[in-house]
């Protein structure tokens, strides 16, 4: 589910016979639960909505799902071999790095489970 901007991840608890949901492209906890799509779908939305509430009245920022920006460690020798990896293609860390990922999350999307 997407709703300005904030993706959100849902699970049928058939014990509880309840979705719980999470929105999970930001780093503050923001859930959601319900008994029935529409339900879930709404608070979902009412979720979002309380959050972007509470920074407005608290006068604070509300996190942005995502800056684009983020720190990688490795090794010193794997570094260094991703460094002459993207050297060899005419390619800058940074944009091996993302033409990497982005293989891979097309890989994970079409691959049989």
């Amino acid at each position: 589910m997407n709703y300005k901007g904030f993706i959100g991840t849902v699970e049928y608890d058939d014990s509880a016979h309840i979705f719980s949901g999470e929105v999970i492209n930001t780093r503050t906890i923001i859930t959601f639960q319900g008994t029935t799509v529409d339900e879930i779908e709404k608070e979902f939305r009412a979720s979002v909505d309380d959050y972007l509430e509470w920074c407005k009245e608290d006068g604070i920022e509300p996190e942005k799902p995502y800056s684009g920006k983020f720190n990688v460690r490795l090794t010193p020798l794997f570094h260094s071999q991703v460094a002459v990896a993207a050297k060899k293609l005419d390619m800058s860390l940074n944009s091996f790095v993302e033409k990497s990922l982005k293989d891979e999350i097309a890989a994970m999307q079409i691959a049989p489970r």
